[in-house]
């Protein structure tokens, strides 16, 4: 369909004036006179520009099947107790196995039922053995669809969680990806405090609730092994590493997890002391409230990361849902501690695998010499268009000029990252959008040496290029598609800008091009005299 050449004019000014409304906060910065008016976005640098920390975490996977695996093994005892069935000691063997005993050997069957309807193509009975007086040790194991589904349902969490945490950590244009292997990339632009950026990132926040075992001697625990059912911990601020560790006895079993915290925020005691206040959601209110009423006059620890905090006595059923953290917090660790409750807690632990910095001084010798090698490079492929083309050189210019004008405006619209690869990407469009117009002026020399006029030359050049012209491109927009889906952060900024510059060629190129021909043919009607 022929457009005509007023709806041309007018499609063109549009998307440049657009382009150039999402480009100008780029070039005058946020704080400028025009803010009011303009977008508040601008294109973010990446890593190797700005500077700044890059990450690669490892995910313990083996830890996060086991904790779910034990989990379970809790509900499953739970849900048996409900309809009149003993099962004791269910613990974890391994990292996929559940081990538990039946007392009554009657019941087996009606244990199995459970099983079948609460954990269908999540368990599966692997070994039953009689142990005599009626007892039946059972052994579970994980169905291997439900292991990969459960590894991507914990990598999908590390990723939100670490997201969440990065975000109120107060870091700009931070990029949080997955990567293979139980990997996860975190490039944190324009860092500062990397220390603590590694402590907030990589800490896991689970949060337990567990009974002090009151029948243990926590000083013979430590020179020998705790009793079954029950673990050695230390108190936070004296950890087993300090001269005076201060230990303590707690039960296996978890009352309560920091799944349920609805929020997480720093309060000040009496003595002006910071604190963590807790607030669950509904359910987790209802069950801290069971947990506590079911508990009087029994001391609850509060246990996070394998640390104890507190382990104060239940005076009360606690209602509203609310519990708090103590502990010799500054006020910067209260507010961290804070930060990752809220966000939640990390599935499983994560591992610092490789840690890289970048200080801004480099970043700025990239910035000016990545500028340096577009200006050279633009400069050489202005003076031949002109030199070799003429007016049509002209043309070209500008078209090369609304290119970058429409890369920056995309950039910045959708709050994309130019890194150093993406500005090789924005040199190599310079060429590629040099070659549609060679294509479409040599196509019109040609029509024009078979007697054609400049009208109808410039019109049979510009459809029979322009087919060329999209197969070429289009291959490039394939080609970047697939170098984004499959590649990492710098190979990615190449693919973005390669793309958007590849979309902005075709449309300046085709369109923008033939609307300005059009429009000097229109105005200069030359009859014999147009020659490129």
């Amino acid at each position: 369909m022929r457009i005509s050449l007023t709806y041309r004019v007018i499609i063109s000014a549009l998307v440049i004036g657009l382009a150039l409304l999402y480009a100008l906060p780029t070039f005058l910065g946020k704080e400028n006179p025009l803010q009011s008016v303009l977008p508040d976005k601008e294109v973010n640098l990446g890593l190797d520009l700005k500077g700044g920390m890059s990450l690669t975490l490892g995910v313990d996977m083996d830890k996060a099947l086991s904790s779910s695996l034990g989990q379970m093994g809790e509900n499953l005892r739970v849900q048996a107790k409900d309809e009149g069935i003993v099962i004791i000691r269910p613990r974890v063997v391994g990292s996929n196995m559940l081990r538990f005993y039946l007392l009554d050997a009657d019941k087996a069957k009606r244990l199995q039922e459970i099983i079948e309807r609460n954990y269908d193509n999540k368990l599966s009975i692997q070994g039953k053995e009689s142990m005599g007086q009626g007892r039946i040790k059972y052994t579970l194991s994980m169905t291997s669809e439900y292991r990969n589904k459960l590894k991507e349902m914990t990598l999908d969490q590390a990723l939100k969680v670490m997201r969440n945490r990065i975000n109120e950590f107060g870091v700009s244009e931070p990029d949080i990806r997955r990567m293979k292997g139980n990997r996860i990339q975190v490039q944190l632009p324009g860092l500062e405090d990397s220390e603590r950026a590694v402590e907030l990132v990589k800490r896991t926040a689970h949060l337990e609730f567990r009974l002090v075992d009151e029948d243990s001697n926590a000083q013979k625990a430590v020179r020998g092994r705790p009793p079954s059912g029950s673990e050695l911990f230390y108190f936070a601020e004296q950890g087993p590493e300090s001269k005076n560790p201060k230990p303590i006895v707690l039960k296996k079993q978890v009352l309560m997890t920091g799944q349920h915290i609805a929020d997480a925020s720093v309060a000040f005691n009496r003595y002006n002391q910071p604190y963590v206040s807790l607030t669950f959601d509904d359910r987790g209110a209802r069950i801290f409230e069971r947990v506590t009423g079911n508990h009087v006059n029994e001391r609850m620890a509060i246990v996070l990361d394998g640390k104890v905090y507190s382990a104060p006595t239940i005076q009360e059923k606690i209602r509203g849902g609310r519990a708090s953290i103590t502990g010799n917090f500054s006020d910067q660790e209260a507010h961290d501690l804070a930060i990752v409750l809220r966000a939640g807690s990390l599935p499983a632990p994560v591992n610092v695998l490789h840690e890289r910095s970048v200080g801004p001084s480099l970043g700025q010798q990239s910035i000016q010499q990545g500028v340096t090698a577009l200006v050279v490079g633009g400069l050489l492929v202005l003076v031949f268009a002109i030199a070799y083309y003429g007016i049509g050189g002209v043309i070209v210019d500008l078209l090369l000029g609304f290119n970058m004008l429409i890369i920056i405006a995309v950039l910045a619209g959708f709050g994309a990252t130019l890194t150093l690869p993406g500005i090789a990407g924005i040199i190599l469009l310079v060429g590629t959008a040099m070659d549609a117009s060679v294509l479409i002026f040599e196509r019109i020399r040609e029509e024009r040496r078979k007697g054609m006029s400049p009208a109808k030359a410039v019109d049979e050049a510009f459809v029979r290029s322009s087919l060329t012209i999209m197969d070429a491109n289009v291959t490039t927009i394939l080609a970047a598609l697939i170098l984004y889906q499959f590649g990492t952060g710098p190979i990615r900024g190449f693919a973005v800008t390669l793309t958007v510059g590849t979309f902005a060629s075709l449309f300046t190129a085709i369109f923008v091009s033939r609307t300005f021909f059009e429009f000097w043919l229109k105005r200069k009607r030359p009859e014999s005299s147009f020659n490129l």
